[in-house]
């Protein structure tokens, strides 16, 4: 019988993939992964996104963080691509029919940094000042410990965020911390928040590969790529999410971090059209052996949350 990397032995495969300097490094990176793994070409196919160029309105006005990988799915869906590559917390939860997300590689420092030309700590930021993101779940995780900020929009690719704070717009912007790390830009953390205070959005942190879900070849060779910790991980992450009918509307945060042999699993959700209301949490732990049990522990935390009063919450 044949393995899978020699069924697609041969093949050229096309990776479509957005065209900010981020995502085309995370592009690369899995071009020469793919490349070195199995001795094959791959090629990039660079794409603007409508969500690349709708700037002046926040996402969970014009459609969702679905928005960044609708063109590149086109692109799959007309073969023009083989496969996509995707900051996972960008990835609906439900991915359309035809479509199937092959493997998740180890994930990247998942928390959120504070990034200010003046101000070292979310603590030393004066009273007032304006802290830039576009994130409802930041935006209600930094109202929690700080209400006294002025929390403005912050849209744009990495480096147009990082421009506008260069420009005195703002005091300080909360960026994802492996975004900063991948492209150099390290010494532009001031601080990384611990996840106890600023519970990181399910998936953030990890790249996705999407694929077709018919190319079955494939889907089984890029199997042997999976980090299965993360795998584990992001699915009760993005259990939680689908649980709740989450989008980008909705200020969640969901974390799962291993603790031995058992997944803990973290989930927070606040109030979208009162950011002041208080958070709702939940803790879950369990032995997760596979896809199946990990999301059982999302939903289990779905459970929690639903005590806790969710449904008020969802309902604004």
């Amino acid at each position: 019988m044949s393995t899978p990397i020699f069924k697609i032995r041969g093949r050229t495969l096309t990776i479509a993939t957005r065209e900010s300097r981020l995502a085309l490094w995370q592009a690369e990176h899995v071009r020469d992964r793919l490349a070195c793994h199995f001795g094959i070409e791959v090629k990039l196919l660079g794409m603007t996104t409508l969500g690349d160029q709708i700037l002046d309105r926040t996402l969970s006005k014009v459609g969702g963080k679905g928005l960044f990988v609708k063109e590149l799915e086109t692109a799959l869906e007309e073969r023009r691509a083989d496969l996509a590559v995707h900051s996972l917390k960008d990835v609906p939860m439900e991915l359309p029919p035809g479509f199937a997300l092959a493997a998740v590689f180890e994930r990247e420092d998942p928390r959120d940094a504070l990034v200010s030309p003046h101000f070292a700590t979310l603590a030393g930021l004066p009273q007032g000042a304006c802290v830039g993101t576009s994130s409802l779940r930041r935006v209600s995780l930094l109202a929690a410990q700080r209400p006294d900020l002025r929390i403005e929009p912050l849209r744009g690719n990495l480096d147009t965020r990082l421009r506008k704070l260069d420009e005195g717009r703002y005091d300080a912007i909360v960026l994802a911390a492996a975004g900063l790390v991948r492209l150099g830009l390290t010494e532009r953390i001031r601080m990384r928040f611990p996840a106890t205070q600023m519970l990181p959005a399910a998936g953030q942190g990890a790249l996705g590969i999407e694929v077709r879900a018919d190319d079955i070849d494939l889907r089984e060779a890029l199997a042997a790529l999976i980090h299965r910790p993360t795998w584990l991980a992001v699915h009760a992450e993005r259990a939680v999410s689908r649980g709740l009918g989450g989008s980008c509307s909705m200020p969640l945060a969901a974390h799962a971090s291993w603790q031995g042999d058992e997944l803990h699993l973290a989930a927070a959700l606040g109030h979208a059209a009162d950011p002041m209301q208080p958070l709702l949490t939940a803790q879950v732990s369990g032995a997760v052996a596979d896809a199946v049990s990990a999301e059982r522990l999302g939903t289990q935390a779905v459970a929690a949350l639903h005590a806790a009063g969710a449904r008020h919450y969802l309902a604004a």
